[in-house]
């Protein structure tokens, strides 16, 4: 195991849990501030970590516009103290009333939504007005996922006149996720990404020359994000949000990148069932179950390790190390998918200088906070 990851003393540690590295973040955040050239170009997403702790960090390294998926998250960043939000998400039924509340609770901090349909537009408007508010709305643009959006063409052009023309909304610029440029090889990853950056470019130059106002382009996740930053439009915010954390799916699909996974998840032997088997305490309460059985963690000091049978609070691991192993012995593990498993523990315990330090508290795993 890499010294960064050991830690003086683990016997305050209940298993499983999550550890971050402190000194590991602040070392991926001062990364991202490279890549980006200036901390103002950055608007990174919280849904990583969802918590008040790194947040304070970001901001004290003058990284003030954030970005998140839920309210919950959005108040967890206001209470941290962040004043400029977009919540990258299209709010419809009674998130709209919602969205009210958060900008009437928090008097002083902007939230911006997106949006691709006309219907939740006019509401969100009518309740905007009704309210004495304003509220920015970005239109967002599919960039060829086809999860939400809209083409970068006439009907985001129609979309986002109407919102220029409703009462209580003004135009906030555009949306643009490519969450499905996943090219390991960066020239392929390059090409794929200017692909979607070039018609979302036309849309801004066809609406700014129309008269209207757009303010950004809410640019890339994580594999994109350094080919975005390049870019040096003055339009683009740029949103990283797993770099953070890093996790061993992007170490592997985006080797280019110089982050280091900074939140692992320490577990501890319960049973060796078989001469080539250890059980572990990790189950699948503990780790994102999104990637597939087997492939769901990696085990840096356990590479032969084949994870063999997960339940909710089991492990089963099959190695030709597993005399090795007695009930008690630890393992750290790095997520394949870091940004599932941050939700499921409710706090984390942080180490720094190889020592354990404090817990933190993620706020931001709860579905409603007070609004």
């Amino acid at each position: 195991m890499d010294s960064v990851y050991s830690i003086a003393d683990t016997s305050e540690i209940i298993s499983p849990a999550m550890i971050i590295y402190r000194d590991l973040v602040e070392q991926n955040l001062r990364e991202i501030i490279r890549i980006a050239g200036d901390p103002a170009r950055l608007r990174p997403h919280c849904k990583t970590h969802k918590m008040p702790a790194i947040t304070r960090l970001q901001l004290e390294m003058g990284i003030t516009k954030h970005k998140c998926a839920t309210l919950a998250e959005a108040e967890m960043l206001a209470e941290a103290g962040v004043r400029d939000i977009v919540l990258a998400y299209n709010p419809v039924g009674p998130n709209i009333g919602r969205v009210i509340k958060f900008l009437q609770k928090f008097a002083g901090t902007k939230l911006a939504v997106t949006a691709d349909h006309p219907q939740p537009v006019a509401q969100l408007g009518a309740a905007a007005a009704a309210a004495n508010l304003q509220i920015e709305v970005l239109v967002d643009i599919d960039s060829g996922q086809h999860r939400t959006g809209l083409p970068a063409g006439p009907e985001a052009v129609e979309l986002y006149k109407t919102i220029a023309a409703t009462k209580g909304l003004l135009p906030g610029g555009l949306h643009l996720y490519d969450g499905q440029n996943h090219q390991t090889e960066m020239a392929a990853r390059k090409a794929a990404v200017l692909a979607c950056w070039e018609p979302a470019k036309r849309l801004h130059d066809e609406l700014v020359a129309a008269g209207l106002s757009v303010p950004r382009i809410l640019c890339g996740g994580t594999g994109s994000f350094p080919i975005f930053a390049a870019l040096q439009h003055p339009a683009i915010e740029l949103s990283p949000g797993t770099v953070v954390f890093h996790d061993a799916g992007y170490r592997e699909m985006f080797p280019d990148l110089n982050f280091t996974p900074a939140a692992l998840l320490i577990t501890r032997v319960i049973s060796r069932p078989t001469p080539n088997r250890v059980t572990t305490d990790l189950g699948y309460k503990a780790v994102a179950s999104d990637p597939p059985a087997g492939k769901r963690l990696s085990f840096p000091d356990l590479p032969d390790a084949v994870a063999v049978l997960q339940n909710e609070e089991h492990l089963v691991l099959e190695t030709s190390r597993a005399a090795e192993f007695q009930p008690g012995d630890e393992l750290m593990a790095i997520p394949r998918h870091v940004c599932p498993t941050s939700a499921l523990h409710k706090s984390v315990y942080v180490v720094s200088d190889g020592k354990l330090q404090e817990s933190w508290d993620v706020v931001g795993r709860d579905r409603v906070l007070t609004v």
